[in-house]
C-alpha cells in the first residue's frame, strides 16, 4: 500500500472512530425505562429515587422524565434523558431515575388526569425538581438552574410536590 493510501485508510478509520463516540452521546436522549428500584440499589450507578407527593387521585398516569441542566436541554422536547410512566396512585409515589453519570440534572413530572396524554392545563398537575414557582410570565417553564441539583456517583434522593391549578 502507497503512503497516500494509508494516509486515506488512517483518516477513514479516525472518522469511523469519531463517529461511533458521537453515537453513544446522542443514544443518552429519549430513553423510556420502566420503573426499578433495583436501579437505585448500592453500587447500580448514578441515579435520582425521586418521590412525589400530593398526588390528588389514583386516576389517570404519572409521567416522569429527567433533563441534563442545561439551557439547551431543561424541558426542550425530546432532549429528555430517561421517561418513565405509571398509573396515578392518590398520595405519593417513588420512581428510581438512572441518569448517565454524575453531573447537574432537572426533573419533570405530570399527572395526566384523564390519560390522554395531552396535557390539560386546568386539570392535569405538574411538579419539577426544587418545586420552582411557575407562573403565567415563565408559561410552565421556570429556568433551568432553579430546577438543578447534583448527583453524584450513588443515588440522590429528592422529594417534589405535585401541584395542580
Amino acid at each position: 500500500m502507497t503512503k497516500t493510501k494509508l494516509a486515506l485508510a488512517g483518516m477513514a478509520g479516525a472518522a469511523l472512530a469519531a463517529t461511533a463516540i458521537a453515537v453513544p452521546v446522542q443514544a443518552q436522549y429519549r430513553d423510556k425505562i420502566s420503573n426499578n428500584p433495583a436501579n437505585c440499589s448500592a453500587g447500580a450507578g448514578s441515579a435520582v429515587r425521586v418521590t412525589i407527593t400530593d398526588i390528588k387521585e389514583s386516576r389517570g398516569t404519572i409521567r416522569v422524565q429527567s433533563y441534563r441542566a442545561t439551557k439547551q436541554d431543561w424541558l426542550e422536547k425530546g432532549k429528555w434523558i430517561n421517561r418513565m410512566e405509571a398509573p396515578a396512585k392518590a398520595g405519593s409515589m417513588t420512581f428510581c431515575v438512572p441518569v448517565p453519570g454524575p453531573g447537574s440534572y432537572g426533573i419533570a413530572a405530570r399527572h395526566d388526569l384523564n390519560g390522554n396524554g395531552k396535557t390539560d392545563i386546568f386539570g392535569d398537575g405538574g411538579a419539577m425538581s426544587n418545586d420552582p414557582s411557575v407562573s403565567v410570565f415563565n408559561l410552565g417553564k421556570p429556568n433551568y438552574k432553579k430546577a438543578a441539583f447534583d448527583v453524584g456517583p450513588g443515588v440522590r434522593s429528592i422529594t417534589i410536590e405535585m401541584r395542580y391549578r
